[in-house]
């Protein structure tokens, strides 16, 4: 009978310890531990954290850091910190925030309608974790442009507009890698071939493509225009595409928040190599990352014998061609009408 009871106190004791131990434990590592309002939050670990870079980063959502501390302990995480974006969500525990912190979250990387190639680089380095300077270094590098036929001034048409799938800690190397692979994708046989036919390289493509989007917003309409420059080109008249203009005073005036809604006279006169008014034959560079539309629009462009435009004041957004000079004059004045009765100087 005591030895009944002596194994009865000792098993009760037992479990006693067990439940205590339990209990602990999910105190420690199971009962939320979050103190943010949100429904979930992004955190960012740089490349070479320690752990005790992740405290801090943690430290604004975090309620008990202690508990964090034990958990990352028992699950080796705090000697084996992982950079990346991780999610973490509304009422995690500690266990839960320990496990996201290796699990981290892809990052859809977007980019279009980039000006400059600077603003491309501000672009990206917002959303992964390479530096404006550290892009530029890779990407402008004399290597890197002599090996893929580029100049500072033509480097913004190795980029294709896209959405691309990354790590948020992917390197500026690994970038350059996978977009070397999108322009060699995007550039395949067939459009290559129509590049050679209008006797243009991918990179006149993309700059002839930049102009083309930049006149007009409808895609429909873009092989019609590009037609007409590309007639101009063929017979060696200046392109006197007003975006250009646009441009060239925005670069001269060092003023990339300069807003010209209407090109006049003294606008076309400005000196640089970027005004088509001015300087025949194609700019150095893109006046403007052009859409996929604008870049299918020049390698498939309208066949016509249309060598002006000039917008319409009939269907707006849209432009009327012509053949003549003086059939353009007749468009044009029509167009002028229009404006001064609406007021517009500039």
């Amino acid at each position: 009978m005591e030895k009944k009871k002596l194994l009865t106190k000792i098993f009760i004791a037992f479990t006693v310890v067990v439940i205590i131990a339990g209990s602990y434990v999910v105190n420690k590592a199971f009962t939320s531990n979050t103190k943010f309002e949100q429904d979930e939050v992004f955190v960012y670990v740089p490349t070479n954290s320690d752990y005790e870079a992740v405290k801090k980063i943690l430290a604004p959502y975090v309620d008990n850091q202690q508990k964090i501390d034990w958990v990352a302990a028992k699950r080796g995480y705090s000697t084996n910190v992982k950079a990346g974006k991780f999610l973490l969500k509304k009422g995690m525990s500690s266990f839960s925030i320990v496990r996201t912190l290796r699990l981290p979250v892809p990052v859809k990387l977007a980019f279009n309608n980039q000006e400059r190639i600077k603003d491309l680089y501000k672009r990206i380095a917002s959303q992964v974790e390479p530096s404006e300077e550290q892009l530029k270094a890779v990407f402008e590098n004399e290597k890197f442009l002599a090996d893929h036929g580029l100049t500072k001034e033509t480097v913004l048409t190795f980029f294709i507009p896209n959405t691309y799938e990354f790590y948020w800690d992917v390197t500026a190397e690994e970038l350059a890698e996978k977009f070397s692979k999108e322009f060699h994708r995007f550039w395949n046989d067939s459009r290559l071939e129509k590049a050679k036919a209008l006797n243009l390289t991918p990179a006149q493509v993309y700059i002839l493509a930049s102009i083309v989007h930049k006149e007009t917003a409808k895609a429909d309409e873009r092989p019609r225009v590009a037609g007409v420059y590309l007639n101009r080109l063929n017979q060696n008249m200046p392109l006197q595409a007003d975006p250009t203009v646009i441009y060239a005073q925005k670069l001269v005036q060092n003023d990339w928040s300069l807003v010209i809604k209407r090109v006049v006279n003294a606008d076309t006169r400005v000196v640089s190599p970027y005004n088509t008014y001015r300087v025949t034959g194609l700019p150095p560079g893109p006046i403007f990352m052009p859409d996929v539309s604008a870049l299918d629009a020049v390698l498939n462009a309208e066949k016509h014998n249309y060598m002006y435009f000039c917008a319409s004041v009939q269907k707006f957004g849209y432009h009327e061609f012509a053949t003549t000079y003086d059939e353009h004059l007749v468009i044009a004045k029509k167009y002028a009408d229009w404006v001064s009765k609406q007021g517009y100087k500039r």
